[in-house]
């Protein structure tokens, strides 16, 4: 099996169970997006950005390291198992002890309680995590996703029964830690590892070095989209951060869908070739011409829907969440180009360098929120564009130094999806002219489907049936499948 074929084996299987996933995940938010009130989620994600943060500690980058490695033993495994278990305790002993004082800050005294169930999960993750490396690292991608997509819709029912029992913030809290346990039930017996007690300092010491680069790089990333819900929960409280956070998860849900299941195998893949730049290149931009056709027609929609799709989906009190969803949606253009920057950085170990790029971006970040705030979530959202335009920027240059690409092959590359793209923004302008005036507004339901089934019926038709050369294998691909070409002899 070639390179490209075994990343789109692996990708079709994340992929496949991912949007499902995301799919079930977008119901169970609906509903508890019904049952609950911005507030309940504004307190989850406070506590998520601390424990958000120190989780990346916990882990140390080092089942990155392993899945990187080109030779390994159970030994490696088991050594890691045991300091990530080790720095767990630890911090759920940490958080235990501050929590208190963490509830008095916010001046909510359920924090106490939420922030020491909620670092249970630190004592759990290192159990699940020796498997699902084992399982990348083998790129057994179809066992870590039907599996990690069972724990999910159990997590998610339980969810949603909880909130309807009047349980409130705990529904939330308690459906996360049911996914865990149940992730781990499912997948112990996939691996021939078993996690057990044992260090050795000489292999700690191998792999913690790329683990250590591989953390701080995540570090600052983590800092940099947590930061924007920081200040807006200090400064403007848990409702505000609530919607402000509904409207950017929204315009990250092509990227969690579709661009974060493919990072694992094309990772995998650019780490075999990591010494051949030929090699390296052909997946970076095999990689942003497949994201480029498949996410950036979502977020288009979601930029030109988003009012309608907003109060139509989640209901009045969620209206103001369509603001920072509109500005960011476009993003999504970026993340294309960015996300596969990343992956040649992290294969090629040059993380270092993007540890500096993040820095920078999260610096951006928090000075734009804490200055946009002033003009309420627009500003603040505003202010990640901002970052996000410098970040891919200076990604692709960096990334660009490992394989040496003039710029007409990345415009060669992602120009034919955004000839598609402008011929569904076209299409939704002319369904706007249309539609009688006023629908938009007044019937924002029937203005949703109406668009969503023409923006996407034209996008489909142009991929399927335009002269578009770089493109025509995957069309070819689609129409065997829907039955519109002969099938391969």
């Amino acid at each position: 099996m070639s390179r490209g074929q075994s990343v789109r084996s692996s990708s079709k299987w994340l992929i496949s169970t991912n949007v499902l996933g995301q799919a079930m995940q977008f119901a169970f938010g609906i509903a508890l997006a019904r049952l609950l009130v911005p507030a309940d989620f504004g307190m989850i994600i406070t506590i998520q950005i601390f424990t958000g943060f120190v989780g990346l500690v916990a882990s140390g980058g080092m089942g990155q390291a392993l899945i990187r490695a080109k030779d390994l033993q159970e030994k490696d495994f088991q050594v890691i198992f045991s300091m990530q278990l080790a720095i767990g305790l630890l911090i759920y002993t940490g958080f235990f002890i501050i929590a208190p004082w963490f509830a008095d800050w916010f001046g909510n005294p359920l924090y106490k309680d939420l922030l020491r169930v909620s670092a249970i999960s630190f004592v759990m993750r290192p159990f699940l995590n020796i498997h699902n490396t084992w399982l990348q690292r083998e790129m057994l991608y179809r066992a870590v996703s039907l599996r990690s997509l069972a724990a999910g819709v159990i997590s998610g029912i339980t969810s949603v029964v909880m909130a309807m029992n009047g349980w409130g913030v705990w529904s939330l809290v308690t459906g996360g830690l049911l996914g865990s346990v149940l992730g781990y039930l499912m997948v112990f017996r996939l691996t021939p590892i078993r996690a057990r007690l044992y260090y050795d300092g000489q292999i700690a010491r191998r792999h913690s070095g790329y683990g250590f680069k591989f953390i701080l790089n995540d570090l600052a990333s983590y800092m940099r989209r947590q930061t924007s819900n920081f200040i807006i929960t200090k400064m403007a409280g848990t409702s505000m951060v609530g919607l402000f956070n509904k409207g950017d998860s929204l315009a990250k849900l092509p990227f969690d869908t579709i661009s974060g299941p493919i990072y694992q195998p094309v990772f995998r893949a650019m780490s075999i070739e990591q010494d051949n730049p030929d090699g390296i290149k052909y997946l970076f931009f095999r990689m942003a011409s497949l994201l480029m056709l498949y996410t950036l027609p979502i977020y288009v929609g979601l930029w030109w829907l988003a009012k309608p799709f907003i109060v139509a989906v989640y209901g009045e009190h969620w209206a103001d969440a369509a603001t920072p969803l509109q500005i960011l949606a476009p993003l999504g253009l970026l993340y294309c180009v960015g996300h596969p920057c990343g992956a040649v950085l992290a294969a090629t170990n040059r993380l270092g360098r993007e540890v500096v790029v993040q820095t920078i971006t999260w610096i951006i970040v928090a000075i734009g929120c804490y200055f946009g705030l002033a003009w309420g979530l627009a500003g603040v959202a505003y202010g990640i564009v901002l970052s996000q335009v410098y970040s891919t920027t200076h990604m692709y240059l960096l990334a660009n130094q490992c394989f040496r690409a003039r710029l007409s092959e990345l415009v060669g590359a992602v120009g034919p999806a955004l000839l598609l793209n402008g011929i569904l923004i076209a299409t939704l302008l002319a369904v706007d002219a249309l539609l009688p005036s006023g629908m938009r507004e007044h019937a924002k339901a029937t203005y949703l489907v109406i668009s969503a089934l023409s923006g996407g019926a034209a996008y489909a038709l142009a991929f399927l049936y335009l002269p578009l050369p770089s493109l025509a294998p995957e069309a070819l691909r689609w129409k065997r499948l829907l039955r519109l070409a002969p099938q391969q002899a």
